[in-house]
């Protein structure tokens, strides 16, 4: 029942020795979801012990290089490692000719299918369903079409209490019934109510990857109450002017994103080369929301079940 988050990229743009840049690898019961894949993203997969093959899906935010120059190997590699099950990328329409050229020289000996599912909501949008698993894909503020995506649990089927179970002597269809969110109405009109002899097992758990923005007031609203935001946090709050032209965020606006939105824990990245001490980015975003981390290179974190 895992719900792991394992960080393979934190950096921007510049390349640097110590920060690979942005990627991400999601692991919803063992299920795995690749999250942009900028240069060096196989060897980071490596490292983190991440399976090429037992990648499902791939969400890239947007084309710029340091978010997808990773794209071309993992691609290929695949192939080499004999994989041959469907490959679904939802990524920005803009994707469709780089996924297009690729095939054109470095398609030759792909045994798999790929599917690109081109991005073009204004709003958010379910883009996947999978067992136990919903993500929505929603547009972000930067200088070309960027998204972002949340990661939810779906709605945990009702259990029925033991206990009521046998005081009530309900049938297996009964059981059934409840756990449906239905009321049982016997033959003799007696109604037992499904909330008398149900509980939801578990809250769902929830995840949402912000890349490349500046701040936008609908944001805190489409991550509301997210369990953890991976907001980015390009420059510190000095260089606020630069990260407006660019289309950036500090880690002080990340922060009020967080908070503004209720999530109950923000994780910060896409440094900027400038700063290679990180500790301004985590003491200025935490002035305004206490629960934040940095993400670093082959961290990974968890999101524990929430038993109710």
């Amino acid at each position: 029942m895992n719900f792991t988050l394992k960080v393979l990229g934190t950096a921007s743009a510049l390349p640097i020795i110590d920060r690979y840049p942005s990627a991400q690898v999601l692991d919803v019961r063992g299920r795995l979801f690749l999250i942009d894949a900028g240069e060096g993203v196989q060897v980071q997969m490596r490292r983190a012990g991440v399976s090429f093959l037992k990648v499902e899906a791939i969400f890239l935010s947007h084309i710029h290089g340091d978010h997808v120059f990773g794209i071309f190997g993992l691609l290929s590699t695949m192939a080499m490692l004999g994989r041959t099950g469907k490959l679904e990328i939802f990524a920005p329409r803009a994707f469709g000719p780089v996924l297009k050229f690729f095939m054109s020289y470095f398609g030759e000996g792909l045994n798999y299918e790929i599917e690109h599912h081109p991005l073009l909501m204004k709003e958010p949008e379910k883009v996947y369903e999978c067992k136990n698993l919903e993500v929505s894909a929603f547009p972000l503020n930067h200088k070309i079409d960027c998204f972002g995506f949340l990661f939810r649990e779906t709605e945990p089927q009702l259990n029925v209490t033991k206990f009521e179970i046998a005081a009530r002597g309900l049938s297996l269809a009964e059981i059934a019934t409840a756990k449906r969110g239905e009321d049982i109405i016997r033959e003799d009109g007696t109604v037992i109510p499904c909330a008398a002899v149900t509980y939801k097992p578990y809250e769902p758990r929830s995840y949402a990857y912000c890349s490349d923005t500046a701040p936008f007031p609908e944001l805190s609203e489409w991550v509301n109450g997210v369990d953890l935001l991976y907001h980015e946090a390009t420059y510190p709050e000095e260089m606020a002017d630069k990260a407006a032209q660019r289309f950036h965020s500090t880690a002080i606006q990340a922060a009020r994103c967080a908070l503004e939105s209720g999530a109950k824990r923000l994780l910060i990245g896409h440094y900027s080369s400038k700063y290679p001490d990180l500790s301004i980015f985590l003491e200025e975003a935490r002035t305004v929301f206490a629960e934040t981390e940095l993400a670093n290179d082959l961290q990974v974190i968890d999101i524990p079940l929430k038993k109710l």
